[in-house]
């Protein structure tokens, strides 16, 4: 049986009932955290879960700021960290090289994406998303011509529906790329990861940025944790 864990409105797992005992032992959960099952009606705590008593806290403890695991893969594969480039700093080169930067880093991400799921298909839209884009601008090169010799521009139907699919491409990127993300991170590697779709859709590769920091800062941390026991 599985359960998922919550603490102040995050939810991390699913993890088995050894899982529970050991983490609970290990401090990374507590036992007045919640849990529950898809078998279970209602949220319990982890202690009643396990038919141990909560030990009273003691005075002015606070619960540990990690997520609930200790940084060791359950399957024990040692997974590449994602790519570390700040998210802040990403923003800036994208505006700097009015997107260009974006759709290559889009690629990197989801190349290393495939390394910790090799059944991801993010890579493959982003690509054809490349290749739609680059034959948008070859169906436009004789308008741009036309222009520039104050000739009649004519309508680019083979533009517009280049540019629809461009998009509709890229939004299957972007959904394919986090499906890929929180089944890792709620899997082989348990860090909780929640990706709203709603950002998903407008910010896409910035906001994967932003939480792949996020997940580097919490591997970092729980390795530096472990390194000191």
């Amino acid at each position: 049986m599985q359960y998922h864990v919550s603490r102040k409105g995050q939810t991390y797992g699913p993890y088995t009932l050894e899982d529970l005992q050991r983490y609970v032992a290990s401090g990374n959960i507590l036992p007045t955290d919640l849990a529950k099952s898809d078998e279970m009606s209602d949220w319990l705590p982890v202690a009643q879960i396990l038919g141990t008593q909560s030990p009273a806290p003691p005075l002015g403890a606070t619960a540990p700021p990690y997520p609930p695991v200790p940084y060791a893969n359950p399957s024990g594969i040692d997974y590449p960290d994602p790519p570390n480039l700040p998210w802040g700093l990403l923003l800036l080169i994208d505006f700097i090289t009015c997107g260009i930067f974006q759709v290559i880093w889009n690629i990197i991400i989801a190349f290393w994406a495939r390394r910790i799921q090799p059944q991801s298909t993010a890579l493959y839209y982003y690509i054809a998303a490349v290749v739609l884009t680059c034959a948008n601008v070859g169906s436009s090169f004789g308008n741009v011509l036309a222009a520039v010799h104050h000739e009649p521009v004519h309508p680019n139907i083979i533009g517009l529906i280049l540019t629809l699919a461009t998009w509709v491409v890229r939004l299957i990127a972007r959904f394919n790329l986090r499906g890929t993300l929180e089944q890792h991170y709620n899997g082989p590697e348990p860090l909780g990861l929640r990706l709203s779709g709603v950002m998903t859709f407008f910010f896409g590769g910035i906001y994967f940025m932003y939480k792949l920091n996020s997940i580097n800062e919490i591997k970092q941390s729980l390795r530096y944790r472990n390194s000191a026991r």
